[in-house]
């Protein structure tokens, strides 16, 4: 052992400089030895050092080098059996990245012998490869953590208050006219002045990064001139992915993301991540070594009973994360609470979360994963949003997450695309949506904000795209249209893809408005898909996740159309901001008002008469109006004082034709003002006063929202 080489502690994991030296502990509970490897670039053929760590405590292997610094590149090589039909995949001819790296400084190099047998070889990966491959093997940076918050605190904006915005990093910026040329592309160009005025303007609250720990471009794309674009392929749970950084990848990607948290911080926007636990980018038993499978993989991997030397998939990735061992879920809690504690960030959309609840097979709301967050003291405060699904057998759990967590809700997605279709018998379903789907989420003690509502999200068809195509157009991602999900809720006026049409576009366009407005009147928290504001389209492709160009890029070279949907959208994003009756704490009772005879919230027919039961089950029912009473909020200010909105009147035709809608008579008030109409962008009828008990007639596939005018007391002005 080289005199300068110490024994070191087994905790913190990874590396750890202490400002004299770095410790460096990895944990495996199966290897037999585990060496540290230095490096002095990350395309270097052979490390400069190789030292055996030198103690083991615990399973973890760790030791401690004076007097080295930040910047370092390291990376191990594991020593034990290579014996894949028992689970055992050891093979220390593979350099392996840290599973604790906070900072890796280079990509995948394919050209380099990444897999752990030999390729071509008739017994498959039951053959080691005993080639090198550390020239062309990610390799991870030890990170002073030392940065400057200053008084930087989370937004903390509750739930109801909140407006979500998907976003790709370098998608969102790379051609932004305004964002320096350096800076696209980058965590610094997200945190520039421009990008974050746009945000704003559009009543952003949080945005939700698609994924941003360090991730690994398939070969199969690489050799396709591809990329994994989006992310969905996790390399490290704990860097910053190196690809979005402007300043460089020897851990300035950390500091640079740090610096983008606080500067949304201060503009009152959260930064939410979608996070990918469920799996990793070593895919099955026929993949890569990277890390994991090369350090303990029966510890990170679920394995198949009786037969480990295959993997259980159910994420459709090749492989799961083994939830099960101690030391992956610590592996997993401890990446939550850096990148809270650590990077300030506000919260997590989990990728496939069902998978994190499958103790056994089935999966299991009270599983050790969701026990630990719900009593840990920093993970308990922060957004929690589960992709309620998985594409195992029974991995489709909407509305089965538990209390603290809220949910991509599919069904809302579902059902408000078929109704604008003009699909029939969806007038109950259509229901429960706009009012937080009470039948999913009440019951388990949840709120209406517990339902993240969608239309659109990254892994479909944009908004745009989804008025306009029936089929899916994939060819250039290279599966000869095979990828990408077949069906769709889209309607696109009898012409697939583009028209010069006019007609057809502003019929295109109004379902965009009324999908838009049914989002933003909606009880729940609304998720805007980056770009469709501005009716960014795809041209059809409805699985770009390999498209790292300019299919998937926003193209800020906007026309009249879209800038006169960006001016629709901004103005419903301020209406719901300024409206307490649809950003609701708790769920509708239908029940009448004290001191009222008003209901907190009524159905009408649109003759105007209460809708009855059979009304609900009414198999052509495509027409409805709802009436929610803003003196009914069971809701405070910050001061204890109750909150009193206006009353509004939603109004939803989904039938061919136009239909009159008969305006009800409210007690306190007599003459309804028309806030907003999908028939048009600007519509003329926008701030017109409509007479209750008078028809206010709808077009065909559109909607409205009135506001109720009361009655003035003598001398008072008048509100229209």
């Amino acid at each position: 052992m080289p005199a300068r080489f110490w024994p070191g502690r087994e905790y913190p994991l990874g590396s750890f400089y202490d400002g004299f030296g770095v410790n460096f502990a990895l944990f495996s509970e199966n290897a037999e030895r585990v060496e540290l490897c230095l490096f002095d670039n990350p395309d270097d053929r052979s490390e400069r050092e190789r030292v055996l760590l030198p103690e083991r405590t615990a399973h973890v292997f760790h030791g401690y080098v004076p007097a080295l610094r930040p910047g370092q590149l390291y990376g191990y090589r594991v020593h034990g059996p290579y014996d894949p039909p028992r689970g055992l995949r050891f093979n220390p001819h593979k350099l392996l990245c840290d599973p604790y790296a906070q900072a890796v400084a280079n990509e995948v190099d394919w050209r380099a012998p990444m897999f752990p047998y030999k390729l071509g070889h008739p017994d498959q990966d039951l053959a080691m490869c005993e080639e090198d491959n550390a020239w062309g093997a990610p390799k991870a940076v030890v990170v002073d953590n030392v940065f400057d918050w200053e008084n930087d605190k989370h937004p903390r904006t509750p739930w109801r208050d909140t407006v979500i915005y998907e976003l790709h990093v370098k998608g969102f910026t790379i051609r932004h006219p305004d964002v320096p040329p350096e800076l696209r592309g980058t965590y610094a160009a997200l945190a520039s002045e421009p990008v974050i005025t746009y945000l704003k303007k559009l009543g952003v609250t949080a945005v939700e990064l698609l994924p941003v720990h360090e991730m690994v471009d398939d070969q199969v794309l690489v050799d396709r001139g591809l990329r994994n674009y989006w992310g969905y392929n996790t390399l490290s749970y704990f860097a910053p992915a190196g690809r979005y950084a402007s300043m460089g990848r020897r851990g300035e990607q950390v500091a640079e993301f740090k610096r983008m948290v606080k500067t949304l911080h201060a503009a009152g926007i959260e930064v939410i991540l979608d996070v990918v636990y469920n799996h990793t980018a070593e895919g099955n038993h026929l993949g890569p070594m990277l890390c994991y499978e090369g350090i303990d993989n029966p510890t990170y991997y679920r394995l198949v009973a009786g037969n480990p030397r295959y993997y259980m998939d159910y994420t459709g990735t090749g492989n799961s994360l083994n939830m099960r061992h101690p030391q992956t879920l610590k592996l997993v809690m401890d990446s939550l609470r850096y990148w809270v504690t650590e990077m300030h960030v506000d919260g997590f959309r989990f990728d496939l979360a069902s998978t994190l609840a499958r103790e056994l097979h089935d999966v299991d709301r009270l599983s050790a994963f969701f026990d630990i967050i719900h009593q840990d003291p920093t993970l308990s405060r922060v957004k929690l949003i589960a992709e309620p699904w998985d594409v195992g057998e029974g991995g489709y759990q909407v509305g089965n997450f538990p209390v603290l967590w809220t949910e991509w809700n599919g069904r809302y997605r579902d059902a408000v695309r078929r109704y604008w279709k003009g699909d029939a018998a969806l007038t109950a379903e259509l229901g429960y949506r706009l009012t937080g789907s009470s039948d999913l989420y009440e019951g388990g003690g949840r709120r209406p904000t517990a339902s993240i509502n969608f239309v659109t999200a990254h892994d479909g068809f944009t908004l745009r795209d989804l008025v306009s195509y029936d089929h899916k157009h994939n060819a250039a991602n290279g599966e000869e249209n095979r990828d990408g999900a077949d069906n769709n809720d889209s309607w696109n006026h009898g012409v697939e893809g583009e028209t010069d049409d006019p007609a057809v576009r502003e019929l295109r366009d109004r379902q965009m408005r009324n999908f838009f407005t049914t989002l933003m009147i909606s009880q729940g928290v609304p998720m805007i898909c980056g770009g469709d504001e501005l009716a960014r389209t795809q041209g059809g492709n409805n699985n770009a996740y390999c498209q790292d160009n300019e299919v998937s890029w926003h193209d800020w070279d906007v026309d009249e159309r879209q800038r006169s949907m960006l001016e629709f959208v901004r103005r419903l994003s301020a209406f719901r901001h300024e409206q307490p009756v649809l950003r609701r704490k708790k769920f509708f009772s239908g029940g009448y008002i004290r001191g009222s005879e008003m209901k907190d919230i009524v159905w009408f027919r649109p003759d105007g008469q209460e809708m009855s039961a059979e009304d609900w089950q009414n198999p052509h029912g495509r027409a409805l109006q709802m009436f929610l009473n803003g003196d009914a909020i069971p809701s405070t200010d910050t001061h204890g004082e109750p909150i009193v909105g206006d009353t509004l009147l939603v109004l939803c035709n989904a039938h061919h034709e136009p239909l009159p809608f008969v305006l009800p008579a409210i007690e306190w008030g007599e003459r309804w003002e028309v806030v907003i109409d999908t028939r048009a962008a600007a519509s003329p009828e926008i701030g017109v006063p409509a007479r209750a008990g008078e028809p206010y007639v709808l077009e065909p596939r559109s909607m409205a929202v009135l506001r109720l005018c009361r009655k003035q007391e003598p001398g008072a002005k008048s509100a229209i």
